[in-house]
């Protein structure tokens, strides 16, 4: 493997962003590198389903142009970003990473978030590897193939956002945007070393995105620095009265925020210390000490949320394709079609008792969160599972691989809590997150906790790796074009 640090180009975006002012490259040079990248690499890791190159130079061109003309310049200035399948690109058909949709003709314009990079200078390069209709936590998808993890890529990169956190770790973009229902940014930005934001449910726009569990979708975003994490989800705040969702909250900039004087921070126990490995545990120790959180605190009814999570989950996501599944079953991915069948099947008092405990635990939360600006718990319980990996043990307990990797996630998303996800290193040498929890509406103190860690030199994420000489995976998949 070779070092991506060769380049003449910034690999953050806070540093792209800053070099394209200065002049000291075009944004069309820094795109043509960027596709050689992804060419070289990505054969190994398969983060990307589609490459826009023609809307990239476009788009690239545009921003030269204004530089030239000497217009002031926006935040993500020459900046190249990509998106998961599932939010409309023009002219891309929205996969939503399933062969069902594959007939439905391109996308007419942007999603509102897509929209919201562009109009930040941010150069998009195209669509990102996931599971089918976000359900999953591997990204081992049948239709475009696995999305590796570039840091073994015997692993799997997590899910259903894998294809846009291998892209941020592998070095083909310094910013990615994903999604998150029950774990789908902090999953995958554990298991492959980058950080990820999942802000209050409502924050952030869903319009012009494949929907999945509408009371519970969040977007999110990925990077390489808390810098840029900062940088990025600044940008896509919007009030967009096309979500009902979308809160009517002001928009809160956390990339200039002045940090807190002191932050009460606890480690939460109890169930997080139960479904975690030793190695999500010790990162979990290992963040509080570096933040000297010496309290420990329990999460309001874990399982409760959890199971009330996975009932809602289930259940609307069932009734959304089970037209489809009805007509197309052969079509739709293996490892998601029957669970959904299942959730379709859910008896309408359940979803209905789910939501009320769901909004019980929410007035508890915020009783926590009295005592506590932020909460501490592992991402993952395990670091990444090789692919193929049916089963996982935590504490002696043998559990699905799958299905459980969302055990520490889908609490903290039922409750629609900001978190900012940080990569840290596992005993074990693999990346494996922390959440840093905050209450509703206050990811500032998520980003301020995540910058401490950061300038504490805890968090991991190393330089961004260009593959080289190595055999290629079997079965990689293509790009379209």
């Amino acid at each position: 493997m070779t070092d991506a640090r060769a380049s003449r180009f910034p690999v953050t975006a806070t540093g792209i962003a800053r070099a394209y002012a200065r002049g000291e490259f075009t944004s069309r040079e820094l795109v043509a590198d960027t596709f050689s990248r992804i060419e070289t690499g990505d054969p190994y890791v398969n983060a990307f389903t589609d490459l826009t190159v023609e809307r990239a130079l476009e788009e690239a061109g545009q921003l030269d142009a204004r530089r030239a003309r000497g217009e002031t310049l926006p935040p993500l200035a020459g900046v190249p970003y990509a998106a998961k399948n599932l939010f409309d690109i023009a002219g891309l058909t929205t996969l939503a990473g399933s062969r069902v949709l594959a007939g439905n003709p391109p996308a007419s314009a942007d999603s509102t978030l897509v929209r919201r990079m562009r109009e930040g200078g941010a150069i998009m390069v195209g669509a990102l590897n996931m599971d089918e209709f976000a359900y999953g936590f591997t990204t081992e998808n049948h239709h475009a193939g696995v999305c590796r993890n570039p840091h073994d890529l015997s692993r799997t990169a997590g899910g259903s956002s894998g294809g846009s956190a291998a892209a941020v770790a592998a070095g083909f973009v310094p910013v990615t945007l994903g999604t998150d229902t029950n774990g789908s940014v902090r999953v995958p930005a554990s298991m492959c070393g980058v950080f990820g934001v999942k802000p209050t449910f409502g924050r952030l726009s869903r319009y012009g995105t494949f929907p999945f569990v509408a009371s519970i979708d969040h977007m999110g975003a990925f990077a390489r620095t808390v810098g840029d994490l900062a940088l990025t989800y600044d940008a896509l705040q919007f009030v967009d009265p096309l979500d009902a969702a979308c809160s009517a909250r002001a928009i809160e900039p956390v990339s200039n925020a002045k940090p807190a004087r002191t932050l009460r921070i606890a480690r939460l126990d109890g169930y997080f210390d139960d479904h975690a490995s030793d190695d999500a545990r010790g990162v979990a120790l290992a963040a509080a000490r570096a933040l000297d959180a010496t309290e420990t605190a329990a999460f309001p009814n874990a399982e409760a949320s959890r199971s009330a999570a996975f009932l809602i989950t289930a259940a609307e996501g069932g009734q959304l394709h089970l037209p489809t599944l009805r007509t197309r079953y052969d079509e739709h991915e293996p490892l998601s079609r029957d669970r959904l069948i299942a959730g379709a099947l859910l008896p309408a008092a359940w979803l209905l008792h789910a939501q009320r405990v769901r909004a019980v635990l929410q007035r508890r939360v915020l009783e926590l969160f009295e005592r506590y600006d932020v909460l501490i718990a592992p991402a993952t319980p395990v670091v990444a599972p090789r692919v193929g990996e049916e089963f996982m043990e935590i504490n002696g307990q043998r559990l699905a691989t799958r299905p459980n990797l969302g055990l520490l996630t889908q609490p903290v998303s039922c409750l629609g809590l900001p978190v900012v996800a940080v990569p840290m290193r596992a005993a074990s040498g693999l990346p494996l997150a922390v959440q840093l929890i905050a209450p509703p509406w206050r990811e500032d103190l998520a980003f301020d906790a995540a910058r401490r860690l950061e300038a504490a030199q805890m968090s991991y994420c190393p330089p961004a790796l260009l593959f080289a000489g190595l055999p290629l995976p079997a079965a990689s998949s293509g790009i379209r074009r």
